[in-house]
């Protein structure tokens, strides 16, 4: 099983903290759109998530500059694009403090989705946390059209922010348009070209509310860079092991 390491990425940063997510089944995908179903179960192994999306201070103590287009600290870093963001895991995979083995990442769809339904713990709610978007999560009729400081609305069961809106997150996955042979294990499904689209999950600032969903899939290509996108970090197996 998957151990918290530490509580927090950089010590002393909030917005850095870490969240250990118990492993177990998912009942995963919707009914709204073709490309969330089939419904189908997912076993999904224990790990750690980062609270909040990745803040621009956290992006800015790792990587020295800040790329995004809504400047401040304590907001989401977007116009990061997929392959960007690997080049933030590989300073943080450099921590001394983690064990042999142990590695930050991208979330696989999955794992985001677990999480983002509450894991074991999860309430069944239509929205990550509750059923009332406004108490949950920034889109495009509350937000004033930017991002917002990361925290500021109710956490999911788990105590994960900003899961519904803010800005969409970035997974492993490439990107297919169904459910149709994906994997049961929780891992990525990367069986393309390293150029095929990756899957963003989450909605953002600019979204309607039915894209806000924990069950809504979208994607671009990797080197896509938008200020509507951003990521979170998991520490846990590599993909697709």
């Amino acid at each position: 099983m998957t151990e918290l390491p530490f509580t927090h990425i950089i010590p002393g940063m909030d917005s850095s903290e870490l969240v250990l997510v118990e492993g177990g089944t998912l009942i995963m995908g919707g009914y709204e759109y073709p490309e969330e179903y089939p419904i189908h179960e997912v076993t999904v192994p224990s790990f750690v998530i980062g609270k909040f999306p990745v803040t621009q201070e956290l992006w800015m103590a790792m990587m020295g500059e800040n790329p995004s287009y809504f400047i401040d600290p304590k907001r989401p870093v977007e116009q990061v694009s997929w392959k960007d963001t690997r080049a933030l895991f590989q300073k943080v995979n450099h921590d001394p403090r983690l064990s042999r083995g142990q590695f930050f990442r991208l979330p696989t769809e999955a794992e985001w989705e677990f999480a983002a339904r509450g894991g074991k713990k999860s309430d069944g709610f239509y929205y990550v946390g509750g059923d009332k978007l406004d108490e949950v999560g920034w889109y495009k009729d509350n937000s004033y059209d930017e991002t917002k400081q990361v925290g500021l609305k109710l956490a999911n069961e788990l105590g994960l922010h900003d899961l519904s809106g803010n800005v969409m997150e970035w997974c492993v996955d490439q990107w297919h348009a169904d459910y149709w042979g994906a994997p049961t294990d929780g891992s990525a499904w990367v069986d393309k070209d390293e150029s095929a689209s990756r899957v963003l999950r989450g909605g953002s600032w600019d979204y309607s509310p039915q894209y806000c969903r924990p069950s809504y899939r979208s994607y671009v290509h990797p080197s896509t860079r938008y200020n509507l996108v951003g990521f979170r970090v998991v520490l846990g197996s590599p993909p697709g092991s």
